[in-house]
């Protein structure tokens, strides 16, 4: 991890992979908060995931979760006994981490990015860019920027693909994606 002025930049290459449980895949946490909470303790956590093979997902009681494809063919995901493809890269899908969720792979592995926020705690919006623009962070908030695909520059300060820019001082940040897709978190606290 960087700071570059008020631009907190979170390297890929320093990122270590975990082991699932059940051997299905490897996580590598981008970030969460607060720092160093476990997964009982987070009030919000981001990773990017290599799924290698199908299973169940680990239940995550009260823990909402967005996951968006980024590379492979997809998955079927069955959430409660409810089929939904996750195929289209770069498109969000939001579901409780309470729900039984099992997943089927539908060509091969894939790289998945995964928000999971505490629910009453923190909600997060999850938006995907890929064009130049500001970046607004709101009062009270925190943005996590991924940079998903290709590279990105941010005031600045460059984004290879699966870094990440933790910004926390309010105001716009300029935002400019380089040939890929760039997913920005809105951290706030629930209502």
């Amino acid at each position: 991890m960087t700071t570059t002025g008020r631009i907190q930049v979170l390297r890929a290459s320093e990122r270590p992979a975990t082991a699932w449980l059940n051997g299905g895949g490897v996580t590598r946490e981008v970030a969460g908060f607060p720092a160093g909470a476990g997964l009982d303790s987070f009030d919000w956590r981001v990773s990017l995931a290599d799924v290698a093979s199908a299973g169940p997902f680990s239940p995550f009681p009260g823990i909402d979760r967005v996951i968006t494809l980024v590379e492979g063919a997809g998955m079927a995901l069955t959430v409660d006994g409810t089929e939904q493809l996750v195929d289209a890269p770069f498109r969000p899908f939001a579901f409780l981490g309470d729900a039984t969720t099992d997943c089927r792979l539908l060509g091969g592995p894939v790289v998945d990015f995964n928000v999971m926020t505490r629910r009453g705690r923190v909600e997060a919006t999850v938006d995907l860019r890929s064009g130049p623009g500001p970046v607004e962070v709101p009062p009270a908030a925190t943005v996590l920027l991924v940079c998903l695909a290709g590279s990105a520059t941010l005031d600045g300060t460059e984004l290879a693909r699966f870094d990440a820019a933790l910004l926390t001082a309010p105001g716009p940040w300029e935002l400019r994606p380089a040939d890929g897709t760039t997913a920005a978190v809105t951290f706030r606290t629930a209502r």
